[in-house]
């Protein structure tokens, strides 16, 4: 299965993922659906401005993350 979603996560925000005050990101799909996700496999993406793009996130047959990728 592969979903799109858009973030935008400012530096602040990203910041409490970082510190594990908060595990999980939360992102509506873009065919609608909300789709919760460990934020750790964000970090290859963070930047000094946050995290922000469209990005393809794949799992595996049991819903295990599989990989993610930045789109155009």
């Amino acid at each position: 299965m592969k979903v799109v979603v858009n973030l935008a996560i400012s530096a602040e925000q990203y910041l409490a993922y970082y510190r594990g005050t908060v595990k999980e990101v939360v992102a509506r799909c873009s065919d609608g659906r909300n789709i919760r996700f460990p934020c750790t496999i964000l970090k290859p993406f963070v930047t000094h401005n946050g995290i922000h793009g469209r990005f393809e996130i794949s799992f595996d047959q049991n819903n295990k993350f599989k990989e993610i990728r930045r789109v155009a």
